[in-house]
């Protein structure tokens, strides 16, 4: 959320940033008109309070002949802060229920535009000649060679959108969530293993409520959702906590599975596993005070193309438009992987500088000594989206007989060399 204070303290500077983000002026105007109403309605029942409070302690230096009097003044007084109250209530739910509609200031560093537009920065690793390979195969004819994934069976149990990885397939999910994990261990980043059911208000203070609902599962008998990634619960271990700077700056490495709904996705990517409601993933989060975001968004960047390039994979580095931005992030970037069963580029890692737009959701703050304590700032990055980069793996390392080399990094965990032979 962003602090209602900037449409007062630094109103052209917030509309011309909002407006890159298409929050037009209409908006703007509603916002400032509610955020009127909400600060009347505080110093109406102030008032209201102060005057009650002092019509009671008056009562008893009345005369006895003016107290029954008093009495009644000071009953009406206490009628009139409650129908205050109420209405400072009903303006606080419209106030909060508007401000969570609107998306983070984008960075001033952030291109504009809308999918599709994002910038290239840069190119890790080399296109692979795939030596011998005349048609590369997708990811699917790969795996189904070798018996290392069922799609069939996957949607005969759960519906479309699931699969089983089997045999190969479940041993290189499990070789490739450790080599992350490894590869942020050594970068600082603590292993947690967080709850995958969480409450409401993590998923609000995340940002995924309200504007995002019909892409998350809700269990039915209780007020619970199953995560869409391991940010949310990792978010939500310092909810409501003022933490010291000395603390700073917190990183974590959550694995878990994650399960997204992929509404509006219809027809989109629905061969194999590239887009499915249920896969695993290791995700990076930071904790850190105000002026280290941008720093830490560069090392989180730095430790995504560290683990990319371990795999000896070809990808590329986009600075992600505005326009294209989800409502938490004020600048995000991508990293996308060649896979050439596509015979294209798709996104493989994503990672958003989300500034104080959750902590200020969360109530996370920064102990300031002598000084009002301020949100933090959160980051969060993929450090591996096991489907996606297992996709990405199989087709860029495949060899002519079906097989595929393991990179070097990857053989310790995974034992082998050479990955789905039969």
């Amino acid at each position: 959320m962003i602090d209602p204070r900037l449409l007062t303290d630094e109103p052209e500077k917030t509309a011309a940033a909002l407006a890159r983000r298409g929050v037009g002026p209409d908006v703007l105007a509603g916002l400032q008109e509610l955020d009127g109403a909400r600060r009347s309605a505080i110093a109406a029942l102030d008032a209201a309070r102060a005057e009650q409070n002092a019509a009671s302690k008056a009562i008893g230096r009345r005369p006895p002949e003016e107290r029954e009097a008093a009495i009644a003044e000071a009953a009406a007084l206490k009628d009139r802060v409650v129908a205050l109250e109420a209405a400072r209530d009903a303006t606080d739910a419209a106030h909060h229920d508007a401000f969570s509609r609107i998306p983070n200031l984008p960075h001033p560093d952030a291109p504009d535009g809308v999918e599709g537009d994002g910038i290239v920065l840069r190119e890790v690793g080399t296109l692979p000649t795939l030596d011998g390979v005349s048609e590369p195969r997708d990811h699917v004819a790969l795996l189904e060679a070798a018996d290392a994934i069922d799609l069939a069976r996957g949607a005969k149990v759960s519906g479309a959108r699931f699969a089983y990885l089997k045999g190969e397939g479940a041993l290189l999910e499990l070789a490739l969530i450790r080599y992350a994990v490894d590869i942020a261990l050594a970068r600082g980043h603590v292993p947690v293993i967080p709850p995958v059911l969480v409450r409401e208000p993590a998923m609000y203070g995340t940002g995924f409520l309200p504007t995002d609902e019909q892409q998350l599962f809700a269990t039915r008998d209780d007020d619970l959702y199953l995560v869409g990634t391991s940010e949310v619960p990792l978010a939500g271990m310092h909810m409501d906590e003022v933490l010291d700077p000395s603390e700073l700056p917190l990183r974590y490495a959550g694995i878990s599975p994650c399960f997204r709904r992929e509404a509006g996705a219809h027809g989109k990517d629905t061969r194999g596993i590239l887009r499915v409601h249920q896969f695993e993933k290791v995700e990076l989060f930071s904790i850190v005070t105000p002026d280290a975001s941008d720093a830490e968004h560069e090392r989180l960047v730095d430790t995504q193309i560290a683990i990319v390039s371990g795999l000896e994979l070809h990808a590329r580095l986009v600075d992600i438009p505005v326009g294209d931005l989800g409502s938490s992030a004020a600048r995000k970037f991508d990293l996308e992987a060649w896979m050439p069963g596509q015979q294209a580029f798709r996104e493989i890692t994503s990672c958003s500088n989300t500034t104080d737009y959750q902590a200020r959701r969360l109530r996370m703050r920064l102990r300031v000594e002598g000084g009002d304590n301020v949100p933090v700032h959160t980051l969060n990055g993929t450090a591996l989206a096991v489907q996606r980069i297992m996709i990405a793996l199989v087709e860029q390392h495949q060899r002519a007989d079906g097989s595929v080399a393991v990179p070097a990094a990857l053989v310790p965990y995974l034992g082998r060399e050479v990955l789905l032979t039969r």
